[in-house]
């Protein structure tokens, strides 16, 4: 479906995400991956979806000058948002311990922004899911990150893993925002494209 409605352009997505590229697969997609390297900093002042959105956008907007008339490019965003703060991808294993440490018993937002970016147009959707862990014992994050290495994960933490099946009591809104992309939103975004 999604294909013929896009029959027209050529499907970027500028992510690395393997859990976006699969989304994108499920689809039943044609689309390249392109990659640039981005270092994510944002203003300090930016709250919640501030940041996913400025940096979705930051993403899309290094490709300016390189997108094809025929071109449609995706970069997404996503963090964890815990008492006013951003928690992103950890920077090593004992930050990984502390996020995890901080989410438990506690109840988080995840929030992602996708951003799509035509040579006449750039875009932005966003999704918010609430999450609520039990408390974690410090063996359960130990075997975790031990196990499932959940470096690459804003949060610390992959909800489909192993961590995500103990761990989690309650969600509110999107699984697959959690997971990494709002793929209802997007498909209801794209399905609508002209």
């Amino acid at each position: 479906m999604l294909k013929d409605k896009l029959k027209d352009y050529k499907i970027i997505l500028a992510s690395g995400s393997p859990r976006r590229q699969q989304f994108f697969k499920d689809f039943d997609l044609d689309f390249e991956i392109r990659l640039k390297d981005i270092e994510e900093i944002y203003p300090d002042d930016l709250q919640g979806i501030e940041i996913t959105n400025y940096l979705a956008q930051l993403k899309a907007n290094a490709f300016d000058g390189e997108i094809a008339s025929n071109e449609l490019l995706v970069t997404s965003d996503t963090i964890v948002w815990l008492n006013g703060k951003a928690l992103g991808k950890p920077k090593d294993y004992n930050d990984a311990f502390a996020i995890l440490k901080l989410l438990s018993n506690e109840t988080h937002e995840v929030i992602t922004s996708v951003c799509f970016k035509t040579i006449l147009k750039t875009e932005t959707i966003f999704d918010i899911t609430k999450v609520t862990f039990n408390q974690l014992s410090d063996d359960a994050i130990h075997y975790y990150l031990d196990n499932y290495k959940p470096f690459d994960k804003a949060g610390s933490y992959g909800i489909q893993e192993w961590i995500g099946l103990i761990g989690i009591t309650k969600i509110d809104g999107s699984y697959t925002n959690v997971v990494g992309l709002p793929t209802e939103k997007v498909y209801h975004y794209l399905s609508n494209w002209d």
